[in-house]
């Protein structure tokens, strides 16, 4: 009987070759697919909105939405399917297409929230993701009001107020971003600037500058006088 350190033409392996061999096998794992999920998709209130998908697995029977983590029959919005192709939907506003991705019309405020899929394979396995719609009102313009539009200096003090339905406020002065001093404070929603004494120099343009994710705008201005001796 021959060796297994015998040469190649035998057909046996080396021991260093099956050494190698052994260590690939053991170490070597195939790659994992990625993970389904539907990416988070932020909206205005009344447009339209696209729910995309990605990583989506191939060979896919059909696509089905829910509303809310899990999938359950009281929480199914639609679906479609390939064999037979189908749709169905719970709300005519909302629409599976055949890429998987869910259209909803003139989304509003209860339609945000989280979302989940489930995909079912040809080979009768599923796979499920999750993901979150966020549905903001239309930014409106906002409305700065000024307790007092004229002061003395190092006498009074001035208090704006932005009412504005935005999710951030900053302060302009001027036409460009408000450096703040020792003598001013903003709130805790930076929707109030006090002044508190007021000098020559806060004479001048006020406005607020409120933002959401979607869109910026600007309020009026409020012209500050400041008397002085």
């Amino acid at each position: 009987m021959q060796a297994l350190s015998a040469t190649p033409r035998t057909g046996l392996i080396p021991w260093p070759g099956l050494l190698l061999a052994v260590s690939l096998i053991t170490f070597w794992s195939p790659p994992t697919t990625a993970q389904l999920t539907i990416v988070p998709t932020i909206a205005a209130e009344g447009s339209d909105v696209v729910m995309r998908i990605k990583n989506k697995p191939p060979n896919f029977w059909s696509y089905v939405w829910f509303k809310g983590q899990g999938a359950n029959d009281n929480n199914f919005i639609a679906s479609i399917a390939k064999y037979p192709l189908g749709r169905k939907s719970k709300n005519e506003r909302m629409l599976v297409e055949y890429d998987g991705y869910l259209h909803i019309k003139r989304v509003t405020l209860r339609d945000a929230g989280d979302y989940t899929i489930v995909v079912y394979l040809l080979n009768g396995r599923k796979e499920i993701g999750f993901g979150r719609l966020t549905v903001y009102e239309p930014l409106r313009v906002p409305t700065l009001l000024a307790s007092n539009t004229s002061v003395t200096e190092n006498k009074d003090a001035v208090e704006f107020t932005c009412y504005t339905n935005g999710i951030t406020t900053h302060w302009l002065f001027n036409a460009v971003r408000l450096k703040l001093t020792e003598r001013m404070k903003l709130s805790p929603d930076n929707r109030v600037l006090t002044i508190d004494p007021v000098r020559r120099e806060d004479a001048g343009s006020y406005q607020c500058e409120v933002s959401n994710p979607q869109s910026s705008t600007e309020s009026w201005p409020v012209e500050l006088n400041v008397k002085y001796e």
